[in-house]
């Protein structure tokens, strides 16, 4: 464990690891899920999780848990999975997993991440989700991990080039939509609306062949 971290949150990130322990029981060794916790605490970074550090770093190492033990068949995957990576992931991606958490009623598990992940989520994309009653004021950015990349079945970059690996048996698209950094409240809201139209289309696709699997 890092040793900037003070004495407080290092007992508080063993809590998390213990509680990560808990419930990979017999998925994965103690060994590795402090691993994960210390990869995840560092990728993270201390300027970006600051008073957060256990909680971000417990989110962020358990998804990386459980795409793990999907690709490695550890678990069995009951829903089709999408990633969504964009440059800071701080808007369009994570705008795009808010709306397929929204429109798909958890049929799709839905990732995001990005290829130099930002500080925080852009404020303006806060204020236009919730106008649609998504809630992303805990969302946080995350960088970009092989993990995800294995365990989606869908991965759709905007703007963040050959950033993600490609891997066999995968569906890669790339959507072309402005940057909301830096832009008024009005252009953040059309980027929405772009993300929103595609994201339907998505939604629609992927469970309609989930229905014609089943």
């Amino acid at each position: 464990m890092s040793q900037a971290l003070d004495p407080v949150t290092q007992h508080h990130v063993r809590q998390a690891a213990r509680a990560l322990s808990d419930e990979f029981a017999g998925v994965f060794s103690q060994e590795t899920i402090e691993r994960y916790i210390a990869e995840s605490l560092e990728l993270l970074g201390p300027s970006r999780v600051n008073g957060f550090v256990p909680v971000l770093a417990h989110r962020f190492a358990r998804e990386r848990l459980k795409a793990l033990a999907q690709t490695e068949e550890l678990v069995t995957k009951d829903m089709p999975e999408v990633l969504f990576v964009c440059v800071h992931n701080a808007g369009r991606s994570q705008m795009a997993a808010g709306l397929v958490k929204l429109h798909s009623d958890g049929r799709i598990h839905v990732r995001s991440a990005g290829s130099d992940p930002g500080e925080e989520i852009n404020p303006a994309v806060i204020d236009v989700m919730e106008e649609l009653g998504v809630d992303m004021r805990e969302e946080f950015p995350k960088p970009l991990t092989d993990e995800f990349v294995r365990a989606a079945d869908v991965v759709i970059t905007m703007g963040c080039g050959d950033a993600c690996p490609i891997y066999p048996g995968k569906r890669y698209e790339d959507w072309t939509l402005d940057d909301p950094a830096g832009q008024d409240l009005e252009t953040v809201r059309r980027i929405r609306d772009e993300i929103d139209t595609r994201v339907r289309k998505l939604v629609s696709d992927l469970l309609a062949h989930e229905g014609v699997a089943k």
